[in-house]
């Protein structure tokens, strides 16, 4: 029974981690705008899919295709990570010009739908490049089977784990010591304070929309050789990750990375149980902890005086 538990748990760090790099681009893009990006899903399958085919183009195949174990070397994997960082952090900047920037500080809730929209738009554009199939995606470190106390593990499933756990790191850092992190945090915070002393607030709002973006690109890539790359594969991982952040508290970064994580061992578990019953008790627990802790298990109440 032991290894059973400790086979879910490496599963459930993964999937966990992929969680957590996408609640923290809702973080980012919230603090910043008061704003969430729900064009995630859409943004993640077509990092996925970029990643993929810039390595299929590279070994002259068509862009969409089937991958040998052997064309996915960890040099051409690497150049599908940067790609798809960089091909989704700048759809980011068309997502805030078209769906964001109009509604900044404007009443009512219209930015919701202009984010799906625009997630819509760019699922069908995807859909008419890449069609309704799916990829299969080799990992770059191959599907070997390791055990330890008798457990198995995948060599990707740890490399998922470690590069997001270094990316939030790195982000953690960043925003709480670097001048970068400090313009983002002062527009949080007060935008007409930090336009006052000096900050392009707009510059910082794309940013963080880049950013955002960009994770979601990051995760699309990661999360591939374990789900395959397709046009419909990341709402499901998208509502999730939401909801870790939901979990872990939306108003805090490091509150986004441990509902990820918390949200995929919980997954992982109860699949060992019963698995048709994972999405039942995963959204169960998101209720209870709005009932009780409506700001999540990390996050801080706000408080406005009047």
């Amino acid at each position: 029974m032991m290894t059973v538990i400790l086979q879910a748990l490496a599963s459930g760090l993964a999937l966990g981690a992929v969680y957590g790099l996408i609640a923290l681009g809702f973080n980012i893009t919230y603090a910043t705008t008061k704003t969430f990006n729900f064009g995630q899903s859409a943004l993640l399958a077509s990092g996925s899919l970029v990643g993929v085919s810039l390595v299929l183009l590279s070994v002259g195949k068509p862009h969409f295709g089937n991958l040998s174990p052997a064309e996915m070397t960890l040099a051409a994997y690497a150049g599908a990570v940067l790609a798809s960082i960089a091909v989704i952090g700048l759809i980011g900047i068309a997502l805030y010009c078209c769906a964001i920037k109009p509604f900044v500080g404007a009443a009512g809730l219209n930015w919701v739908l202009s984010t799906i929209g625009f997630g819509i738009i760019l699922q069908n554009a995807a859909l008419a490049v890449w069609g309704p199939g799916s990829i299969a995606v080799p990992s770059p470190l191959g599907d070997e089977v390791y055990r330890i106390a008798g457990a198995g593990f995948r060599p990707h499933e740890v490399f998922v784990t470690v590069v997001a756990v270094l990316v939030m790191a790195g982000l953690d850092h960043t925003l709480r010591t670097t001048r970068l992190g400090k313009a983002l945090r002062a527009v949080a915070f007060s935008t007409q304070a930090a336009a006052i002393v000096g900050i392009n607030v707009e510059k910082v709002v794309i940013l963080a929309f880049v950013i955002s973006s960009a994770l979601a690109g990051l995760a699309g890539v990661l999360i591939a050789p374990i789900t395959t790359a397709s046009v419909f594969v990341g709402i499901g991982i998208a509502l999730k990750a939401f909801s870790a952040g939901i979990l872990g508290g939306l108003t805090s970064p490091r509150g986004c990375m441990a509902g990820g994580f918390l949200l995929g061992l919980v997954e992982a578990m109860v699949g060992l149980w019963r698995a048709e019953l994972r999405e039942i008790v995963v959204f169960l627990l998101i209720i209870v902890v709005l009932v009780v802790r409506p700001q999540g298990l990390f996050g801080t109440k706000l408080v406005e005086k009047i």
